[in-house]
């Protein structure tokens, strides 16, 4: 039996293929329009331009300024785009670094009493801050792009890295997280880091000095979560070296955190060594602090009489005033 035929000439069945083609080659273009968008707006992302403002003050020194540094503050956005009603920035960090850091900055600029425009760049591994702005007597303020290093990511992916994203490296740009520090985790063989650890390293302010000086004064701290920690929780070099120096050497990375955390100072340790106690453990130490006996107090109970620490902890704990009594007293007390 022979197909009917259209007005046009064109069977039923051959009428329905043509339709069904022209839909499958909507379809298609309507993908290859979505593909092509979503691609230029990847594009765009990489591309993503940083920028934010910097603003540079003199730094102090017992209430002078000093001749070869400045205290930066740099302010940014990050994550979402801006909505109505936002700041402009929503992050931000500070530091002191030398003028000789700051490429086509002087003295002279930083200093000038009549003011004047200046340009000058913070030239580091992940990239350059480009900065332009103004400065008179000692302050400072602008506003900076963010320049990526195009290398950066190849040096990255030879040390057996991915290539981070364009947050990454301007993250790593401004908290000054370089290669140098990569190769000295290595050296030291920690665990490799991922990129997000190395950005929060920075971020928590875990510098190349800090790592090379820790493993200096014989810690073998293997973890980049492990130093963060240790930052973040106040135990700083000269925390270390304070403590070293009064006979507390080698302490776990745990005891310096717990240690640091709870207050114990080299000057409460360093004052309670002048009174006769000597090498007093950690742990002890830190119930004296947690428990609020001073050095006065300590003091004071001895005047009356008590040398153990425990009992100070005890009369302090039930508000037994530190002063002499009678051996009854004390009998019924203890």
């Amino acid at each position: 039996m022979l197909n009917a035929k259209s007005s046009s000439g064109l069977s039923k069945a051959e009428e329905g293929l043509s339709s069904r083609l022209q839909t499958m080659l909507w379809v298609s273009l309507l993908i290859l329009a979505l593909l092509s968008s979503l691609l230029l707006t990847n594009a765009a992302r990489a591309q993503e331009a940083y920028s934010g403002q910097w603003l540079i003050s003199q730094w102090l020194t017992n209430a002078k300024p000093q001749a070869d540094k400045v205290h930066l503050k740099l302010r940014y956005r990050m994550g979402q785009s801006k909505k109505d009603g936002d700041s402009d920035f929503n992050s931000s960090t500070a530091f002191h670094i030398p003028i000789a850091r700051l490429s086509g900055l002087t003295p002279a600029q930083i200093t000038s009493t009549t003011g004047g425009q200046v340009r000058f760049q913070l030239v580091r591994d992940a990239g350059t801050l480009d900065c332009e702005g103004w400065f008179k007597d000692g302050q400072g303020a602008g506003h900076f792009t963010f320049k990526p290093n195009a290398t950066f990511a190849s040096e990255l992916t030879k040390r057996g890295y991915g290539a981070p994203s364009s947050e990454q490296q301007f993250m790593m740009a401004i908290h000054d997280v370089d290669l140098s520090l990569v190769d000295e985790l290595r050296l030291q063989s920690f665990q490799q880091p991922t990129l997000s650890q190395l950005v929060r390293m920075g971020t928590h302010g875990v510098r190349l000095d800090y790592v090379k000086e820790l493993h200096g004064l014989g810690y073998r701290v293997k973890s980049v979560d492990e130093l963060i920690r240790m930052v973040d929780h106040g135990v700083s070099l000269r925390y270390i070296r304070n403590l070293a120096a009064l006979g507390y050497e080698r302490l776990s990375a745990e005891q310096l955190v717990r240690a640091a955390d709870h207050g114990v100072s080299s000057r409460y340790i360093r004052e309670l060594k002048a009174l006769g106690y000597d090498n007093v453990p950690v742990e002890q130490l830190i119930k004296l602090v947690d428990h609020g006996v001073s050095i006065s107090f300590i003091e004071k109970a001895r005047a009356a009489g008590h040398k153990d620490l425990d009992q100070m902890i005890y009369l302090h704990n039930h508000g037994i005033e530190a002063k002499k009594s009678s051996a009854q007293s004390r009998e019924q007390e203890w």
